[in-house]
């Protein structure tokens, strides 16, 4: 009993912590007279990322790469059937209106690109370099076309960036600042390395592979921020956040944090990742096609099929 109250807490204080770094470092940036476009493309990206990687390196720590590797995975798949699923039985997701084909594209090659690595059977530095290189583009055009749109809308998309950035306050105190930097920074590693221990333990208890850990405890926990973002976007009207928000993560999932984890250490592939998990988690992202594509809402029928899915794949890798 104790291990799972553990591992709760330990989830608990990684997503607050994750949530305080965010704020702390844009504040400071914005304090410190860094353009809000540059801010929202970068460290706001990259720190609602933190706890994954934070569980990736802490996993890498404690001699457990299935952890690591198995919540990248199992995050991209719960991202696309219980983020999307979920939120699609209390209200239709209107996607036929959202225009995120080119983000689809690139998360689509950075999921084959992901794959392909992974056929080699270990993600090295040589890997890591790769998927970074991936990323430098994927926020490279984000930023061209966020360039675009500021100059086609003048100060009126400048003040839209700074509303967009969520917690930013560009008059909060340098205390304040300080204190949530702080918050971020002692508890990211704490709550990882909680959770992580946990979940080695759980793992031992139940006689089962670490990464069939990673791929359900710890990926449904880690995907948590998405859900309620998604639930949010849901009850707003907001399809366009919501799909987004999905892509996105799963873009900075495959070559921001196992592109980080592998200069660290070298991450192997389990064999049964390779022939079950990887797929599937291909198929989740190819069933974005009809919202992406073919303009159809996210609606109760397929908030049951996306959800009925992601249970069915949970009873697969449990049982």
């Amino acid at each position: 009993m104790l291990v799972w109250v553990m591992a709760a807490l330990g989830l608990v204080i990684l997503l607050l912590a994750g949530d305080a770094l965010v704020r702390g470092a844009v504040n400071m940036s914005l304090r410190l007279g860094i353009p809000a476009l540059i801010v929202s493309l970068t460290i706001v990206a990259f720190g609602t990322s933190a706890p994954e990687l934070l569980i990736a390196i802490s996993a890498l720590d404690d001699n457990a790469p299935g952890i690591a590797l198995g919540n990248v995975i199992g995050s991209n798949t719960a991202n696309v059937l219980m983020v999307l699923g979920v939120p699609a039985l209390m209200a239709t997701l209107a996607t036929s209106g959202c225009d995120t084909k080119k983000n689809f594209i690139f998360m689509m090659i950075a999921t084959v690109g992901f794959i392909a690595l992974a056929s080699l059977g270990v993600f090295t530095w040589v890997s890591g370099v790769i998927l970074l290189a991936m990323l430098a583009v994927v926020l490279g055009d984000a930023f061209l076309m966020a360039r675009k749109h500021r100059r086609e809308n003048g100060a009126s998309s400048e003040e839209d960036e700074l509303e967009d950035l969520e917690g930013a306050d560009p008059d909060m105190p340098w205390w304040r600042i300080i204190v949530f930097f702080v918050l971020g920074l002692v508890g990211l590693p704490l709550g990882a390395d909680m959770l992580v221990d946990s979940a080695v333990e759980i793992a031992r208890m139940f006689h089962v592979k670490e990464t069939v850990i990673g791929l359900t405890l710890v990926a449904i926990g880690t995907s948590l921020p998405e859900l309620a973002t998604t639930v949010m976007a849901a009850i707003r009207r907001q399809a366009d956040v919501a799909l987004g928000n999905v892509i996105g993560s799963n873009m900075f999932n495959l070559l921001a944090i196992i592109g980080i984890a592998s200069f660290i250490s070298p991450i192997p592939v389990d064999p049964s990742v390779m022939r079950f998990d990887i797929w599937v988690m291909l198929g989740a992202s190819l069933l974005l096609v009809p919202f992406v594509w073919l303009k159809q809402d996210i609606n109760r029928v397929w908030g049951i099929i996306l959800t009925a899915l992601y249970a069915a794949y949970m009873a697969i890798v449990l049982i």
